[in-house]
Protein backbone atom coordinates (compact mmCIF):
# COMPACT_ATOMS: atom_id res chain seq x y z
CA UNK A 1 0.00 0.00 0.00
CA UNK A 2 1.40 3.38 -0.99
CA UNK A 3 1.98 6.02 1.68
CA UNK A 4 1.10 9.50 0.48
CA UNK A 5 3.37 12.32 1.61
CA UNK A 6 0.27 14.48 1.95
CA UNK A 7 -0.72 12.25 4.87
CA UNK A 8 2.28 13.22 6.97
CA UNK A 9 3.25 16.58 8.42
CA UNK A 10 6.83 16.66 7.19
CA UNK A 11 8.58 15.54 4.05
CA UNK A 12 10.31 12.25 4.80
CA UNK A 13 11.96 10.90 1.72
CA UNK A 14 12.53 7.61 3.49
CA UNK A 15 8.74 7.14 3.22
CA UNK A 16 9.15 7.42 -0.52
CA UNK A 17 12.04 4.98 -0.55
CA UNK A 18 10.26 2.54 1.68
CA UNK A 19 6.89 2.47 -0.03
CA UNK A 20 5.29 2.06 -3.42
CA UNK A 21 7.68 -0.77 -4.28
CA UNK A 22 5.07 -2.42 -6.42
CA UNK A 23 4.12 0.69 -8.35
CA UNK A 24 5.37 0.28 -11.89
CA UNK A 25 4.71 3.22 -14.18
CA UNK A 26 4.30 1.25 -17.39
CA UNK A 27 8.06 0.91 -17.88
CA UNK A 28 8.20 -2.84 -18.31
CA UNK A 29 4.87 -3.17 -20.11
CA UNK A 30 5.72 -0.58 -22.73
CA UNK A 31 9.46 -0.95 -23.15
CA UNK A 32 10.68 -4.37 -22.07
CA UNK A 33 9.82 -6.72 -24.90
CA UNK A 34 13.07 -8.37 -25.87
CA UNK A 35 14.86 -11.49 -24.70
CA UNK A 36 18.19 -9.95 -25.65
CA UNK A 37 20.31 -8.72 -22.72
CA UNK A 38 20.93 -5.40 -24.44
CA UNK A 39 19.07 -2.29 -25.40
CA UNK A 40 18.39 -1.66 -29.03
CA UNK A 41 19.00 2.00 -29.68
CA UNK A 42 19.67 4.22 -32.65
CA UNK A 43 22.86 5.93 -33.70
CA UNK A 44 22.39 9.36 -35.25
CA UNK A 45 24.56 10.15 -38.23
CA UNK A 46 24.70 13.35 -40.22
CA UNK A 47 24.02 12.42 -43.81
CA UNK A 48 23.17 15.25 -46.16
CA UNK A 49 22.57 17.43 -43.11
CA UNK A 50 19.79 15.20 -41.79
CA UNK A 51 19.57 12.91 -38.79
CA UNK A 52 19.24 9.25 -39.65
CA UNK A 53 18.88 6.30 -37.33
CA UNK A 54 20.32 2.82 -37.47
CA UNK A 55 19.72 0.13 -34.89
CA UNK A 56 22.59 -1.17 -32.78
CA UNK A 57 23.02 -2.84 -29.41
CA UNK A 58 23.43 -0.51 -26.45
CA UNK A 59 24.02 -1.71 -22.91
CA UNK A 60 22.58 -0.02 -19.82
CA UNK A 61 21.57 -1.24 -16.39
CA UNK A 62 18.07 -0.88 -14.99
CA UNK A 63 17.31 -2.33 -11.60
CA UNK A 64 14.87 -2.20 -8.73
CA UNK A 65 13.96 -3.70 -5.42
CA UNK A 66 11.54 -6.15 -6.97
CA UNK A 67 14.40 -7.71 -8.92
CA UNK A 68 15.50 -10.76 -6.95
CA UNK A 69 17.74 -12.56 -9.40
CA UNK A 70 20.94 -13.59 -7.64
CA UNK A 71 19.83 -11.58 -4.65
CA UNK A 72 20.42 -8.34 -6.49
CA UNK A 73 18.42 -5.18 -6.14
CA UNK A 74 18.84 -1.61 -5.00
CA UNK A 75 21.33 -2.73 -2.38
CA UNK A 76 23.03 -5.29 -4.60
CA UNK A 77 24.74 -5.52 -7.94
CA UNK A 78 23.32 -4.09 -11.14
CA UNK A 79 20.73 -6.28 -12.80
CA UNK A 80 20.80 -6.04 -16.61
CA UNK A 81 17.24 -5.70 -17.88
CA UNK A 82 16.01 -6.58 -21.33
CA UNK A 83 14.55 -3.77 -23.37
CA UNK A 84 13.68 -2.64 -26.82
CA UNK A 85 13.33 1.10 -27.26
CA UNK A 86 12.08 1.21 -30.81
CA UNK A 87 11.28 4.90 -31.12
CA UNK A 88 12.63 7.68 -33.25
CA UNK A 89 13.67 11.04 -31.92
CA UNK A 90 10.41 12.68 -33.04
CA UNK A 91 8.39 10.01 -31.28
CA UNK A 92 10.32 10.54 -28.04
CA UNK A 93 9.47 14.21 -28.13
CA UNK A 94 5.83 13.82 -29.12
CA UNK A 95 4.88 13.34 -25.48
CA UNK A 96 7.17 16.10 -24.25
CA UNK A 97 5.64 18.56 -26.67
CA UNK A 98 2.20 17.89 -25.19
CA UNK A 99 3.33 19.33 -21.85
CA UNK A 100 2.22 22.89 -21.12
CA UNK A 101 4.72 25.73 -21.21
CA UNK A 102 5.18 26.52 -17.56
CA UNK A 103 5.52 30.10 -16.36
CA UNK A 104 8.40 31.46 -14.32
CA UNK A 105 6.59 30.85 -11.01
CA UNK A 106 6.20 27.11 -11.56
CA UNK A 107 7.85 26.31 -8.21
CA UNK A 108 5.48 28.60 -6.30
CA UNK A 109 2.40 27.19 -8.02
CA UNK A 110 3.59 23.63 -7.58
CA UNK A 111 4.41 24.15 -3.89
CA UNK A 112 0.89 25.48 -3.29
CA UNK A 113 -0.72 22.40 -4.84
CA UNK A 114 -2.77 20.31 -2.43
CA UNK A 115 -1.82 17.21 -4.44
CA UNK A 116 1.91 17.88 -4.55
CA UNK A 117 2.88 14.35 -3.57
CA UNK A 118 0.88 13.00 -6.50
CA UNK A 119 2.57 15.36 -8.95
CA UNK A 120 6.25 15.15 -8.04
CA UNK A 121 8.79 12.42 -8.79
CA UNK A 122 12.14 12.77 -6.98
CA UNK A 123 15.16 11.30 -8.80
CA UNK A 124 18.67 11.38 -7.34
CA UNK A 125 21.39 11.46 -10.01
CA UNK A 126 25.14 11.67 -10.45
CA UNK A 127 27.63 11.86 -13.32
CA UNK A 128 31.30 11.17 -13.95
CA UNK A 129 33.17 13.20 -16.55
CA UNK A 130 36.45 13.49 -18.43
CA UNK A 131 37.26 16.73 -16.57
CA UNK A 132 35.88 19.86 -14.95
CA UNK A 133 35.12 22.09 -17.95
CA UNK A 134 31.40 22.10 -18.70
CA UNK A 135 32.05 23.13 -22.30
CA UNK A 136 35.10 21.11 -23.30
CA UNK A 137 34.70 17.90 -21.28
CA UNK A 138 32.18 15.10 -21.63
CA UNK A 139 30.04 12.88 -19.41
CA UNK A 140 31.28 9.29 -19.27
CA UNK A 141 28.86 7.81 -16.74
CA UNK A 142 25.32 8.60 -15.65
CA UNK A 143 23.25 7.03 -12.89
CA UNK A 144 19.98 7.88 -11.19
CA UNK A 145 17.46 6.45 -8.74
CA UNK A 146 13.78 7.20 -8.35
CA UNK A 147 13.21 7.54 -4.60
CA UNK A 148 9.73 6.08 -4.96
CA UNK A 149 11.48 2.76 -5.51
CA UNK A 150 9.82 -0.11 -7.28
CA UNK A 151 10.81 -2.16 -10.28
CA UNK A 152 13.35 -0.50 -12.60
CA UNK A 153 13.77 2.37 -10.14
CA UNK A 154 17.45 2.88 -10.98
CA UNK A 155 19.23 3.61 -14.23
CA UNK A 156 22.97 3.45 -14.88
CA UNK A 157 25.23 3.43 -17.93
CA UNK A 158 28.72 4.23 -19.10
CA UNK A 159 28.91 6.70 -22.00
CA UNK A 160 31.43 6.81 -24.83
CA UNK A 161 32.75 10.40 -24.90
CA UNK A 162 34.50 9.95 -28.24
CA UNK A 163 37.82 10.99 -26.71
CA UNK A 164 40.49 9.79 -24.30
CA UNK A 165 39.82 9.88 -20.57
CA UNK A 166 42.68 11.74 -18.82
CA UNK A 167 41.37 11.47 -15.24
CA UNK A 168 40.84 7.73 -14.80
CA UNK A 169 42.74 7.94 -11.50
CA UNK A 170 39.75 9.78 -10.00
CA UNK A 171 36.84 7.51 -10.91
CA UNK A 172 38.54 4.40 -12.29
CA UNK A 173 36.80 4.54 -15.65
CA UNK A 174 39.28 3.54 -18.36
CA UNK A 175 39.26 4.19 -22.11
CA UNK A 176 38.69 0.53 -22.93
CA UNK A 177 35.62 0.46 -20.70
CA UNK A 178 33.76 3.10 -22.73
CA UNK A 179 35.00 2.11 -26.17
CA UNK A 180 33.11 -1.17 -26.25
CA UNK A 181 30.52 -1.27 -29.06
CA UNK A 182 27.63 -1.69 -26.63
CA UNK A 183 28.43 1.52 -24.73
CA UNK A 184 26.25 4.38 -26.06
CA UNK A 185 27.35 7.84 -27.03
CA UNK A 186 25.46 10.73 -25.49
CA UNK A 187 23.29 11.34 -28.56
CA UNK A 188 22.22 7.70 -28.33
CA UNK A 189 21.64 7.78 -24.60
CA UNK A 190 19.39 10.84 -24.39
CA UNK A 191 16.33 9.18 -26.04
CA UNK A 192 16.72 6.24 -23.66
CA UNK A 193 17.02 8.56 -20.67
CA UNK A 194 13.94 10.50 -21.75
CA UNK A 195 12.00 7.27 -22.03
CA UNK A 196 13.15 6.16 -18.59
CA UNK A 197 12.19 9.45 -16.93
CA UNK A 198 8.88 9.54 -18.76
CA UNK A 199 8.14 6.06 -17.43
CA UNK A 200 8.76 7.24 -13.86
CA UNK A 201 7.07 10.62 -13.69
CA UNK A 202 3.42 10.87 -12.73
CA UNK A 203 0.70 11.91 -15.20
CA UNK A 204 0.90 15.66 -15.86
CA UNK A 205 3.53 15.77 -13.12
CA UNK A 206 7.02 17.12 -12.57
CA UNK A 207 10.40 15.51 -12.07
CA UNK A 208 12.82 16.85 -9.46
CA UNK A 209 16.45 15.84 -10.05
CA UNK A 210 18.70 15.98 -6.98
CA UNK A 211 22.51 16.02 -7.19
CA UNK A 212 25.24 17.01 -4.73
CA UNK A 213 26.95 20.15 -6.04
CA UNK A 214 24.52 19.77 -8.92
CA UNK A 215 24.08 23.46 -9.68
CA UNK A 216 27.78 23.96 -10.31
CA UNK A 217 28.71 20.60 -11.80
CA UNK A 218 26.20 17.86 -12.66
CA UNK A 219 23.32 19.90 -14.06
CA UNK A 220 25.36 22.31 -16.25
CA UNK A 221 27.15 19.28 -17.72
CA UNK A 222 23.85 17.55 -18.43
CA UNK A 223 22.29 20.66 -19.95
CA UNK A 224 25.32 21.29 -22.17
CA UNK A 225 25.26 17.68 -23.38
CA UNK A 226 21.57 18.02 -24.24
CA UNK A 227 22.29 21.25 -26.16
CA UNK A 228 25.27 19.72 -27.94
CA UNK A 229 23.09 16.85 -29.14
CA UNK A 230 20.30 19.26 -30.21
CA UNK A 231 17.89 18.29 -27.44
CA UNK A 232 16.04 20.48 -24.98
CA UNK A 233 15.53 19.83 -21.29
CA UNK A 234 11.83 18.93 -20.86
CA UNK A 235 9.81 21.78 -19.33
CA UNK A 236 8.59 19.61 -16.45
CA UNK A 237 12.12 18.95 -15.15
CA UNK A 238 13.21 20.75 -11.98
CA UNK A 239 16.61 20.58 -10.27
CA UNK A 240 17.82 20.70 -6.67
CA UNK A 241 21.37 20.97 -5.33
CA UNK A 242 21.83 19.15 -2.02
CA UNK A 243 25.09 20.99 -1.25
CA UNK A 244 23.32 24.07 0.23
CA UNK A 245 21.37 21.69 2.46
CA UNK A 246 24.62 20.26 3.80
CA UNK A 247 25.85 23.81 4.49
CA UNK A 248 22.71 24.50 6.50
CA UNK A 249 23.23 21.29 8.44
CA UNK A 250 26.87 22.09 9.24
CA UNK A 251 25.90 25.64 10.24
CA UNK A 252 23.32 24.28 12.65
CA UNK A 253 26.12 22.26 14.24
CA UNK A 254 28.26 25.39 14.60
CA UNK A 255 30.91 24.31 12.12
CA UNK A 256 32.07 25.96 8.92
CA UNK A 257 34.44 23.23 7.79
CA UNK A 258 34.21 22.85 4.02
CA UNK A 259 35.60 19.33 4.26
CA UNK A 260 32.40 18.26 5.98
CA UNK A 261 30.30 19.23 2.97
CA UNK A 262 31.44 16.49 0.62
CA UNK A 263 29.14 13.57 -0.02
CA UNK A 264 31.62 11.12 1.49
CA UNK A 265 32.02 13.28 4.62
CA UNK A 266 28.26 13.46 5.04
CA UNK A 267 28.06 9.70 4.70
CA UNK A 268 30.59 9.33 7.49
CA UNK A 269 28.76 11.86 9.65
CA UNK A 270 25.53 9.87 9.35
CA UNK A 271 27.39 6.57 9.83
CA UNK A 272 26.16 5.29 6.50
CA UNK A 273 27.77 2.16 5.08
CA UNK A 274 30.08 2.54 2.11
CA UNK A 275 28.25 1.43 -1.02
CA UNK A 276 30.62 0.54 -3.85
CA UNK A 277 33.55 2.62 -5.01
CA UNK A 278 33.61 6.35 -4.36
CA UNK A 279 33.34 8.59 -7.40
CA UNK A 280 31.39 6.06 -9.42
CA UNK A 281 27.98 7.35 -10.44
CA UNK A 282 25.74 4.62 -9.01
CA UNK A 283 27.68 4.39 -5.76
CA UNK A 284 27.33 8.13 -5.23
CA UNK A 285 23.63 7.98 -6.16
CA UNK A 286 22.98 5.30 -3.55
CA UNK A 287 24.86 7.29 -0.90
CA UNK A 288 23.18 10.59 -1.78
CA UNK A 289 19.76 8.94 -1.66
CA UNK A 290 20.40 8.09 2.00
CA UNK A 291 22.10 11.40 2.84
CA UNK A 292 19.29 13.40 1.26
CA UNK A 293 16.73 11.63 3.42
CA UNK A 294 18.62 12.54 6.57
CA UNK A 295 19.33 16.13 5.55
CA UNK A 296 15.69 16.88 4.80
CA UNK A 297 14.66 15.19 8.06
CA UNK A 298 17.19 17.09 10.19
CA UNK A 299 16.36 20.43 8.55
CA UNK A 300 12.62 19.72 8.95
CA UNK A 301 11.95 20.46 5.29
CA UNK A 302 8.46 19.85 3.98
CA UNK A 303 7.82 18.81 0.40
CA UNK A 304 6.78 22.38 -0.58
CA UNK A 305 10.02 23.63 1.03
CA UNK A 306 11.99 21.31 -1.23
CA UNK A 307 10.14 22.47 -4.35
CA UNK A 308 10.66 26.15 -3.50
CA UNK A 309 14.42 25.55 -3.30
CA UNK A 310 14.49 23.97 -6.75
CA UNK A 311 15.39 25.69 -10.02
CA UNK A 312 15.00 25.10 -13.73
CA UNK A 313 17.48 24.62 -16.55
CA UNK A 314 16.97 28.22 -17.67
CA UNK A 315 17.96 29.42 -14.19
CA UNK A 316 21.32 27.70 -14.55
CA UNK A 317 21.84 29.33 -17.94
CA UNK A 318 20.92 32.76 -16.58
CA UNK A 319 23.28 32.44 -13.61
CA UNK A 320 26.15 31.52 -15.95
CA UNK A 321 25.45 34.58 -18.09
CA UNK A 322 25.44 36.84 -15.04
CA UNK A 323 28.82 35.52 -13.91
CA UNK A 324 30.23 36.09 -17.40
Amino acid sequence: MCISISQVSRFRIHFLAGSCWGNVHGWRSTLWKSSSPKLLDFRASAVDGRKRWVRRNVSTNIEGRNNTKNGSGISGESVPTNAVIDVERTEVWSEVQKLPLYSSNVQERLAESKNLSSLLTVIVCDIETTGLSRVNERIIEFACQDLAGGENSTFQTLINPGRCIPNSHIHGIMDHMVRRPEVPRMEELIPILLQYVRSRHKPEGYVLFVAHNGRTFDFPFLINEFNRCSYQIPPNWLFLDSLPLSREKMKSLGTKAQSGLSLQALGQYYNLPKIGSAHRAMSDVRLLSLVFQRLTFDLKLSLPDIVLRSFRASDIGNSKKKKA
